[in-house]
């Protein structure tokens, strides 16, 4: 039996490679005769870089570079560079994980724009940034400051420094990416501001309180009118799909000629996923909370995906499992297993790897006809 294990990662816990291994070494366990391909998978955020310098392999070198984190601390950045492409992670920049205590309204995405300058600085005509996982909430300002913008106010101080934005200019940022393609691998579709916007949604997670998300929105609102205009075809791409994405990364990305792709999708090509799917009698993936934020744009659902156009079974092994069995199949899943489902949830972050393992030893005794 051919097994494509496909995993992302399992949040705070085990990295896509680490799931995988965890995954196929349970499996192992009862099923030592079947054929295990391990396909770790990332959307466009945390793990987007180590996934695909993966798959890429000899092709690919690793630049690390310094950069202010959120809060203003130095980080390391990975550039993976590949001809004159080079991958960036805006979560090693700007991520919720580089932070003890969240300082919404004062973290900022500078670091994120001095990484695109070091990817320029190699060499790169095309630079693809993985957004998702952030701490941050200012609309990319501090992004745009780190490539040369200029405002009547700091652009890199978080969203709370933007009180009174009347300008910006941006001359000086399309001197320096003049001739540089940009892509954003996203995996969410949120805009900019608004009840659906990236504030409202995703601005709790990163510590915003309800007062701070209504001052927070306003003041992106009038961000926007200083960076575009006031009139609805002049502020349209705040509106565009994606424009939300890692607390208005992508819009500040949108902004400067990016166009935005899926992904999950980006990584699939890049890993073969599809094709090995065709070749596979199982596809195996996973993630920490299989929930209903798993689909559109997720690892999991685009998994299930490439399963389903290969016309392949698809089966979940997650740390916890909050969807029901309805909900499974309408993504095209054919069983969904959790490690929550037989030990407690902390008992289960204290060994993730030994338990996700137990887990996929006794799921494979349902799937392999080899188990023993």
């Amino acid at each position: 039996m051919r097994i494509i294990v496909a995993p992302d990662k399992f949040a705070g816990t085990l990295s896509a490679p680490e799931a995988a291994d965890a995954i196929a070494a349970g499996w192992r366990r009862t099923a030592p005769d079947d054929e295990l391909v391990l396909v770790p998978i990332a959307d466009g955020g945390p793990g987007f870089v180590d996934v695909l310098s993966q798959s890429f392999g000899q092709e690919a070198r690793l630049e690390l570079v310094s950069v202010l984190g959120p809060n203003g601390a130095s980080v390391p950045v990975s550039l993976l560079v590949v001809a004159d492409t080079v991958y960036l992670e805006s979560a090693q920049a700007c991520g919720l994980h580089l932070v003890d205590k969240p300082e919404p309204m004062t973290a900022s995405t500078f670091g994120v724009g001095q990484a695109i300058l070091a990817a320029i600085a190699t060499g790169a005509r095309r630079i693809v940034v993985g957004l998702g996982g952030s701490a941050t909430n200012d609309g990319g300002a501090g992004l745009l400051a780190a490539l040369g913008a200029t405002a009547n106010v700091p652009l890199d101080q978080g969203p709370a420094a933007l009180a009174g934005i009347e300008t910006v200019d941006l001359a000086a940022v399309n001197a320096t990416l003049a001739g540089i393609e940009l892509l954003v691998a996203a995996d969410v579709e949120t805009q900019l501001l608004g009840m659906f916007g990236a504030t409202k949604t995703f601005g709790p997670q990163k510590g915003l309180t309800d007062e701070q998300i209504l001052s927070v929105d306003h003041l992106l609102d009038r961000y926007v009118e200083a960076v575009c205009g006031s009139t609805p075809a002049e502020r349209r791409v705040a509106d565009e799909k994606g424009a939300g994405a890692a607390g208005g990364l992508g819009f500040a990305l949108l902004l400067l000629g990016a166009k935005i792709t899926s992904g999950i999708g980006l990584v699939a090509e890049a890993t073969g996923l599809r094709e090995l799917a065709q070749g596979a009698d199982l596809v195996i993936t996973g993630e920490g909370a299989f929930d209903y934020s798993s689909r559109a744009g997720k690892v999991v659902h685009g998994v299930a995906q490439a399963a389903s156009a290969a016309a392949r079974p698809c089966i979940v092994i997650a740390g916890r499992v909050d969807v029901g069995a309805r909900e499974i199949r309408a993504l095209g899943i054919e069983s969904a297993y959790g490690v929550t489902d037989r030990v407690d949830e902390a008992v289960a972050m204290a060994e993730p790897a030994r338990h996700l393992q137990e887990l996929a030893a006794r799921v494979a005794r349902t799937w392999s006809p080899n188990s023993r």
